[in-house]
């Protein structure tokens, strides 16, 4: 080092041979920084205004350096023919550079501020294509739906939907793009306008698999595929028909005992043309729970590496009971920050819980 930033210096550097930089700004040790030529001088700016040095200057690999006493310089070396000329040219070299590295830097600035505000509207644009998270539905009958979403970064890959596509015909379907960022949220925007048209023309959660998985191979050169689970509820009698793209088992909360329900064969969606998906059926009862996610709730990790895992998801709900579903959301999010120690996720996290409502007059455990 031959010089730091609010170091005092009297000196006046030239270098006569190696590889000498300055780095300028707070960051001034990171980056490649501006070479110094072999015969010209560095700390000339604080040897003549006597302030403290402003950049910092590094030797990157041997070097040989002249060092001038100031007194020495002023008094005698600039008295001789070129010095204070070559001097001069050198300052204005200098000079003109910090100002063309500050002008980039203020329109990279610039750059980020405008990239910031298009992710902004990217995240509102895409909130605004899901449903509101929170309780739906809350003055029906029949069911509680309650929806969490939490980007890991401005925007998100993962979405999940709910929406009725008959009177007692609700489609429910929750995925999770490959990949973060805009790439995966603009295959995650394609996903979901394909899925509801198809979820509104189909009438099995196989067939609506099938076609979107169609749909997004075509065109899909950066090969982004999403694991999904969807199907449909006859909220009149419980009926529920689903299928599976890849995902994660939900869990099923019924008779107070909690466990996975049983998955149907299925590639993730997106990348291989002409497959084909199955159905399996549940029963849900009046109270039953069934928690979909993804796998960035059961993959967020502490500190030691240790997975919140399927265990976590299973000792909330046991706790839970017939408790409103938004605290249950709540809850979660709770834990989730408290296992990581962190607000800051690795990845997406996305629930639905879904509850078929007790009958009137029928209490818990009855």
């Amino acid at each position: 080092m031959l010089l730091t930033p609010g170091q005092t210096n009297e000196d006046i550097f030239i270098i006569l041979a190696g590889t000498v930089t300055v780095h300028l700004g707070a960051e001034g040790s990171r980056g490649k920084g501006i070479v110094i030529p072999i015969g010209q001088c560095i700390g000339e700016f604080s040897a003549i205004d006597g302030m403290p040095a402003s950049a910092l200057v590094r030797a990157e690999d041997d070097a040989v350096v002249l060092r001038i006493p100031q007194q020495v310089f002023w008094t005698h070396m600039v008295l001789l023919p070129g010095v204070a000329r070559n001097m001069m040219i050198s300052l204005v070299e200098r000079t003109r550079l910090t100002n063309q590295l500050t002008l980039a830097a203020q329109r990279e600035a610039l750059e980020l501020s405008q990239l910031r505000k298009e992710l902004d509207l990217a995240r509102d644009l895409q909130l605004n294509m899901l449903p509101p998270q929170g309780c739906l539905f809350a003055e029906h009958p029949d069911i509680e739906i309650a929806t969490l979403m939490e980007p890991a970064t401005t925007v998100a890959g993962d979405f999940f939907d709910a929406f009725f596509v008959e009177r007692n015909k609700l489609f429910v379907c929750i995925g999770d793009v490959s990949g973060h960022g805009l790439g995966a949220a603009l295959f995650m925007a394609r996903t979901v306008g394909l899925l509801r048209i198809l979820a509104n023309t189909e009438t099995s959660p196989d067939a609506v698999l099938r076609r979107l998985n169609e749909s997004l191979t075509e065109g899909n050169e950066a090969s982004l595929f999403v694991t999904m689970f969807c199907g449909y509820l006859d909220v009149t009698s419980g009926l529920f028909t689903y299928s599976n793209g890849g995902h994660c088992p939900p869990l099923l909360m019924q008779h107070r005992e909690i466990h996975p329900i049983p998955m149907p064969k299925g590639l993730l969606v997106g990348v291989y043309p002409g497959r084909t998906y199955q159905n399996l059926t549940l029963q849900l009862e009046p109270g039953d729970l069934l928690m979909v996610y993804t796998d960035g709730v059961t993959e967020a990790e502490n500190i030691q590496g240790e997975p919140f895992g399927m265990q976590g998801c299973q000792r909330l709900l046991g706790e839970a009971g017939q408790a409103p579903l938004n605290g249950l959301i709540n809850e979660l999010r709770h834990r989730l920050r408290g296992f990581t120690n962190s607000n800051h996720l690795e990845d997406d996290c996305t629930l639905l819980l879904l509850r078929r409502r007790l009958e009137p007059g029928v209490r818990e455990g009855r």
